[in-house]
């Protein structure tokens, strides 16, 4: 979208704005729904095992034509979209869960094989089942663009249009690319090398999760240091330097304390599914299972969002080396100010965008029926 195009989007919403969605953002305010979901556990060298996992999510204006489900990354939680709840709740229904092993969420327990995008996508169907809705416009952030991209490929009929913010599909027709082959272009992927050590990587996360969480959850005016994330050997290890980070810059207290309040429940231990990326766990396994399938093409109207200050990667030129626009022809590609969590960093501009693509594909879709 050209620059004018954006101001002008961004002048519109700002004359739009509703009082509701300047106001003060309480997480604990909303009530959560539990889904019981069946999940398939694989402990490495023993017999797979069927469970059942508890799903919380957030079920707001269920009355609303249109169904938005709105799926988190790391280290996320359903309350990182308080700016879109507090913009759209008023003219959509909006289902916002904790993924599995996040929050109160749980985990089927073999995080490095239990935890795929063919799993998660599962969970968000059985969201919906729960919920009553038979499809919902899938709207993801970091991680949850992974699964929202796997949800429109592998479930088209759930899912009538995809929205991807940050990270770009990432079609599985080529070979399988580990993390490492990729340092080379992408070095702030280091961390994710560490991530991948679950036993170390805990150890590390958990003791001080406030620190965490502030290291993580940065922005273009209050940055991490030059090196955060260009480790394979640490992930706070850049911190070092720091005795207190600063607070996260788009959360109240409140909200910093909520999140984390949840995260003490379980610890990151379950929510580093995604970055198991050997031979056979979550990664390797989610590639695979789409690869095995052979449809990488999402037909339906998809929404892209690139920063364009992330320091982790140019995400809108990576989508360009992966061909992604070749494997979604109703593709539309926004590029906005702001690092990697722009919707909390500039949630005006982003919203400005969603609601625009919302109005021209799902306005007056008429796809709330229930099962």
């Amino acid at each position: 979208m050209y620059r004018l195009e954006l101001f002008a989007l961004t002048v519109l919403y700002l004359f739009s704005c509703s009082a509701s969605a300047s106001s003060t953002f309480d997480p604990r305010s909303f009530s959560k729904s539990t889904a019981t979901c069946t999940a398939t556990n694989r402990p490495l060298g023993k017999k797979e095992t069927t469970v059942d996992i508890r799903l919380d999510y957030v079920d707001i204006n269920p009355s609303a034509q249109t169904t938005l489900i709105l799926v988190h990354g790391w280290p996320s939680l359903w309350s990182s979209w308080s700016n879109q709840i507090q913009e759209f709740k008023e003219d959509y229904h909006l289902i916002v869960p904790d993924l599995r092993g996040f929050g109160e969420s749980t985990h089927p327990d073999e995080v490095r094989r239990s935890g795929t995008m063919p799993d998660l996508v599962g969970d968000l169907a059985c969201i919906l089942k729960h919920a009553n809705i038979s499809s919902a416009v899938c709207v993801g952030h970091d991680w949850g663009s992974g699964v929202c991209y796997e949800a429109g490929r592998s479930r088209p009929d759930l899912f009538p249009g995809v929205v991807g913010i940050t990270v770009p599909y990432m079609p599985a027709e080529g070979d399988y690319t580990p993390v490492q082959d990729l340092l080379g272009v992408l070095p702030k992927l280091s961390y994710q090398i560490f991530l991948d050590k679950t036993v170390q990587a805990i150890a590390e996360l958990d003791p001080d999760m406030r620190r965490t969480i502030r290291a993580t959850l940065r922005t273009v005016a209050s940055p991490p240091p030059d090196d955060f994330l260009a480790s394979q050997t640490s992930y706070l290890a850049a911190w070092d330097n720091v005795t207190e980070i600063p607070p996260v810059p788009f959360f109240t207290s409140d909200e910093e304390d909520y999140f984390v309040e949840q995260y003490s429940s379980q610890g990151f231990k379950y929510t580093l599914q995604f970055y198991s990326a050997d031979a056979s766990p979550d990664r390797y396994a989610s590639w695979a299972f789409a690869h095995a399938q052979g449809n990488y093409t999402i037909p339906q109207p998809v929404l892209a969002i690139f920063p364009n200050e992330d320091p982790v990667a140019d995400w809108e030129l990576l989508s360009k080396i992966l061909k992604s626009a070749d494997f979604l022809p109703n593709l539309r590609t926004d590029i906005m100010p702001g690092s990697h969590w722009c919707h909390l960093e500039y949630p005006e501009t982003f919203n400005a965008l969603l609601r625009n693509w919302l109005d021209q594909f799902f306005g007056a879709y008429a796809g709330h029926d229930e099962l």
